[in-house]
């Protein structure tokens, strides 16, 4: 039966949406009737503007000769370093905006890359401009380095968790075991990855204590990144196989029509994923292939199988492959044309009948 076509997902989707909803949200409110303008080109010709403003205040600064003018040597000295520190800094926030603005252009179709360049160009700007304004308080160049590694060392006392957060967030970014738009499970919690800070994740929870389905829930999760270096995650949208094995059972007699059971589930199973599961299959021996895991047996199509319970039934299980973000939705309609095409022939199958 013909079905109208899905939007297919992209990484950026749960972001996007995420990012809609809280605009929307903020809309409501009571104080707040206006929509942000979009940064553009116009936010760079103003930082343009202050760092001409900054320049010619240096130079007014230099040229004025402030210590000849009756004002003491260190205020003298700091306005000139005050002067070149805000040029320093204006240069340095025009520099992350035209980078913002270079990759935004040249990532176009990979926002995770987009999201992870601008958390780290926005990381090195507050570094830079934190170096600048140290480097203005002190009297010479040789004392920042020593300033810096005492404030670091009383940092990393005060703040352990946080800077083990930060670590943590080092560790996604180079060994990735998630990114925006993965959907994972770590300690309990499933969810799509809407956001990763330098501090903390946030995950758009599915399924959860109230709901049996992979369908959102509506809560937002956030943890710290330190704990993807003591508990596993499970990446369900891992970019090389980003599928997982799902199934189906049912409780039948063990004098039901087992070889009509198979025949109806087989069908049906692969009459609706069969042909992209033989795809992704192929790629996933392509995938072993590359690693010294000796060859599986997986098969392209759906499978049937037969279990016993402690029920005195059988379990009639169909096993197949699916986009965890489809899971839920492919569930029901296997589910629902089996069970019609099953109880047709109610005298072949006989199903529990609990009173």
């Amino acid at each position: 039966m013909d079905r109208p076509a899905h939007k297919p997902w992209t990484a950026a989707a749960p972001t996007q949406q995420a990012r809609a909803a809280l605009k929307e949200a903020a809309a409501m409110e009571p104080g707040n009737k206006g929509k942000a303008k979009p940064r553009g080109r116009a936010s760079l010709w103003w930082y343009a503007l202050g760092v001409l403003l900054s320049a010619a205040l240096l130079v007014a600064t230099a040229a004025f000769d402030v210590p000849t003018r009756g004002l003491a040597e260190p205020y003298a000295s700091i306005a000139l370093h005050g002067s070149l520190a805000l040029l320093l800094t204006a240069l340095i926030l025009g520099g992350k905006r035209f980078a913002d603005a270079l990759i935004d252009k040249h990532t176009v179709d990979d926002s995770v890359t987009f999201f992870n360049l601008r958390l780290v160009i926005r990381l090195i700007a507050i570094a830079l401009i934190c170096l600048v304004l140290l480097s203005a308080i002190s009297q010479t160049w040789y004392t920042v380095p020593v300033a810096l590694g005492i404030v670091s060392v009383l940092t990393g006392f005060a703040l352990q968790t946080p800077m083990t957060s930060f670590v943590g967030w080092v560790f996604i970014l180079s060994r990735r075991p998630y990114r925006v738009g993965d959907r994972i499970k770590i300690a309990g919690v499933t969810g799509d990855v809407i956001d990763i800070s330098y501090f903390d994740t946030t995950l758009w929870e599915f399924g959860g204590q109230y709901l049996s389905t992979d369908h959102p829930s509506g809560r937002i999760v956030k943890f710290p990144n330190s704990l993807v270096l003591n508990a596993p995650v499970y990446n369900y949208s891992w970019v090389l196989f980003p599928y997982i094995w799902d199934e189906i059972r049912f409780y039948v007699a063990y004098d039901s029509d087992l070889d009509f059971v198979t025949d109806v589930m087989m069908a049906v199973a692969k009459a609706e994923v069969g042909v992209s599961m033989a795809e992704r299959v192929r790629a996933f021996r392509r995938v072993l292939d590359k690693t010294p895991v000796d060859q599986l047996d997986v098969r392209e199509e759906p499978t049937v199988f037969f279990r016993t319970n402690d029920d005195g039934w059988l379990d009639a299980i169909v096993r197949y492959l699916v986009d965890p973000k489809e899971a839920g939705r492919i569930k029901t309609i296997l589910t629902r044309q089996m069970l019609t095409k099953l109880n047709a022939k109610a005298g072949r199958v006989l199903f529990p009948k609990w009173r």
